[in-house]
């Protein structure tokens, strides 16, 4: 058994159209600090997308301090403020907090999710994530795949240092996925608000370890988008990565091991521990609805 992969060969905006019938979109781009990038990301969506194949363009801010939130909203896009998830749901802080919390934001059938720092997007990517949810009933989570050219800075090193290894020891029928850890991926909400979010970088390995056990493989596909080029973390931040998903994809084992610490630690070579960020959020339909979304920091506070 191996994990779908779709050719989007032929597929177009017009194609998606005729496909989507009466379902929604909602384009989710979790922020924090992206003034760089951010604007030129929503003005590639909003005019040609938003609209038409996309029903809302969500920039979920988590906790910005460079204006991120202010250009996205100048830009085009709903702006919403996590701390308005936190005051319903508590405090939490991570990639994966960001994500489950752009989920509850958020209306569409279909969830499509894309980082905010990359540099190499178009419109096609939307398309050919949305594509497979639309032809395939059976599929609830689609990741992307692509090329990460090694002049250029390459990436993936947690991938094929870490998750691919693990996967191919505990979750091997899952583990041709190209890229599990690929921050551009489209979901099924009926199916992903069926599933926990881990609140860090274990996020994305989780999902598709918890996709598998709940759905499973057919549930889960991957389509390329040609080039990813983005901003590249520092070696130490990518061993704090490198860790959650370990103790992320041991979690979800059989009979996992015990860690060493409580809770647990990475140690650097210094000494310093690093408190690993493992907690979890619960699946999103087991909670009540959300009223409406506020228009700034301010208004969540009053």
């Amino acid at each position: 058994m191996s994990v779908k992969t779709f050719d989007p060969t032929g597929w177009t905006l017009e194609t998606a159209l005729l496909m989507k019938g009466s379902r929604t979109v909602s384009v989710c781009i979790p922020c924090k600090n992206e003034a760089e990038t951010i604007g030129d990301l929503v003005r590639l969506i909003e005019p040609t997308l938003l609209g038409t194949l996309v029903d809302e363009l969500i920039v979920l801010d988590d906790g910005s301090t460079d204006g991120t939130g202010e250009i996205a909203e100048e830009a085009g896009a709903t702006v919403v403020h996590v701390d308005w998830i936190h005051f319903f749901h508590g405090v939490a802080k991570g990639k994966g907090n960001a994500l489950w919390s752009s989920l509850l934001a958020s209306k569409g059938d279909i969830v499509v999710w894309i980082d905010g720092d990359i540099t190499s997007f178009t419109t096609d990517w939307i398309v050919r994530l949305v594509m497979p949810l639309l032809i395939d009933a059976e599929v609830g989570l689609v990741k992307a795949s692509y090329e990460r050219p090694s002049h250029l800075g390459g990436g993936g090193r947690t991938t094929e240092l870490v998750a691919r290894p693990l996967l191919s020891m505990f979750f091997p029928e899952i583990a041709d996925m190209q890229q599990p850890l690929a921050g551009e991926f489209a979901g099924r909400r009926s199916m992903m608000e069926a599933i926990p979010f881990s609140t860090g970088w274990g996020v994305e390995i989780g999902m598709i370890i918890d996709m598998f056990t709940k759905f499973g493989a057919g549930a889960l596909a991957q389509v390329d988008l040609g080039v990813r080029l983005h901003r590249h973390h520092k070696l130490e931040t990518l061993a704090i990565q490198a860790a959650e998903v370990a103790a992320t994809v041991l979690s979800r084992t059989p009979n996992p091991p015990t860690p060493a610490s409580v809770p647990p630690t990475l140690r650097r070579k210094t000494g310093d521990p690093i408190e690993l960020n493992l907690g979890q959020r619960p699946p999103a339909n087991t909670l009540p609805k959300l009223g409406v979304i506020p228009q700034s920091p301010d208004d969540v506070r009053k």
